[in-house]
């Protein structure tokens, strides 16, 4: 599944980055502590977190992510907006917790294990 279709499926507002809304999901991780995401968050992944702040988007470029979902109904801040649109890096907005969307991610096929 591509970004864009992740959102449209599931209802997320696109915050910032709508013009890498063709990344391929391949996998999925949740976590809000940066050093954890970088270390362990699979390449082609959607990142769930709490975080809104700009350097989410140096993870989820480093980590060559398809998207990251802001949870909680939390919004990014301007300068993550900015910059996200900048490196098209797609930040959506979850009004309900991480876990949820992870479930329901999971259910459709969407998992953290590298595929074979």
């Amino acid at each position: 599944m591509i970004v864009k279709e992740l959102a449209e499926y599931y209802g997320l507002k696109v915050a910032a980055g709508a013009e890498g809304l063709d990344r391929e999901v391949s996998r999925g991780y949740c976590g809000d502590l940066l050093s954890d995401v970088m270390a362990n968050a699979p390449i082609g992944c959607v990142w769930l977190t709490v975080q809104g702040h700009q350097n989410i988007v140096a993870v989820a470029l480093l980590r060559e992510m398809a998207a990251v979902v802001l949870t909680g109904g939390r919004e990014p801040e301007s300068q993550t907006v900015a910059r996200a649109d900048a490196e098209r890096m797609p930040i959506l907005i979850w009004p309900n917790s991480a876990f949820e969307l992870a479930g329901k991610l999971y259910v459709a096929g969407v998992d953290s294990r590298p595929s074979d």
